[in-house]
């Protein structure tokens, strides 16, 4: 349709052009072949308008017709009048349409930022459901037991020499399995905490609870941890697990205890 209306449009300013040396002589003709020719070099009002500017076009050739027919003033001017009329709707059609396809591509476009947003958000979202996933199966690799403080590791007595604070080589081992846990996820910090039974002097115990505790920072901050990401606390004999009424109970209560923050890096207190 829009190859014909083409056409068209060439047929008439071929026929407009021919009568050129003639409208002269009438002004109001003159001026709307002025217009329908300018208005012919507007890729809009061709592209928008086609079949707008033709009837311009057609209204102009009929006044021409007249004019060249020597028709009465009154009616050439009057046809004249019309094509310049049609050229001023082709004008405002082909604005209109532009300004609505504009609005369109807008829509366009935000839907199409919206539709990327939305594919960007939920690609992150699994990203991170993935990385959870394999922070916490990495955690529970490493003994972690949820808890109402958070994710906990806790280091049995059997893991430090004998009212010791030094590591024996598996103790240092899960050590170094947090460190390099910790090194993986840098935004984690940890409270490491030192507890005894309630066997010797409440002092010897606090001492011992504190060393130990210190121990297991030494080893994370020789791999390279930062020292303001590991906390350390001593606590004695002042949490047991279990009764000391006997040597197993006691050695549940003789442990160091490694508290992992949350999200925000933060770590309930006792």
């Amino acid at each position: 349709m829009q190859k014909y209306q083409n056409i068209s449009l060439v047929i008439v300013a071929i026929a407009i052009f021919s009568g050129c040396s003639s409208v002269t002589q009438n002004p109001s003709l003159a001026e709307a072949h002025s217009l329908y020719n300018s208005a012919r070099t507007e890729p809009d009002i061709s592209n928008q308008a086609a079949l707008e500017l033709k009837e311009a076009g057609d209204t102009l050739t009929k006044a021409d017709n007249a004019f060249n027919d020597s028709e009465s003033v009154e009616n050439v001017n009057h046809l004249a009048y019309l094509a310049k009329q049609k050229i001023i709707v082709a004008q405002e059609t082909a604005k209109r349409k532009t300004a609505e396809l504009a609005v369109t591509n807008a829509g366009a476009a935000r839907n199409e930022v919206r539709l990327e947003a939305r594919t960007a958000e939920a690609d992150a979202a699994k990203a991170q459901v993935a990385r959870d996933q394999q922070m916490i199966a990495e955690l529970l690799a490493l003994n972690a037991q949820k808890t109402d403080r958070g994710m906990v590791i806790t280091l049995g007595d059997v893991l430090f020499n004998t009212d010791e604070a030094q590591l024996k080589p598996d103790g240092l081992r899960n050590v170094q399995k947090l460190g390099d846990f910790l090194i993986k996820y840098p935004q984690d910090k940890v409270s490491v905490e030192g507890h005894t039974d309630s066997v010797g002097s409440n002092s010897y115990n606090q001492e011992l609870s504190d060393r130990r505790a210190y121990s297991v920072k030494t080893v994370l901050t020789d791999m390279g941890i930062s020292s303001d990401r590991v906390a350390t606390h001593g606590y004695g004999e002042k949490f047991p697990v279990a009764s000391n009424n006997n040597a197993e109970s006691r050695q549940l209560n003789r442990r160091v205890e490694i508290i992992l923050s949350d999200a925000d890096g933060k770590i309930t207190p006792r």
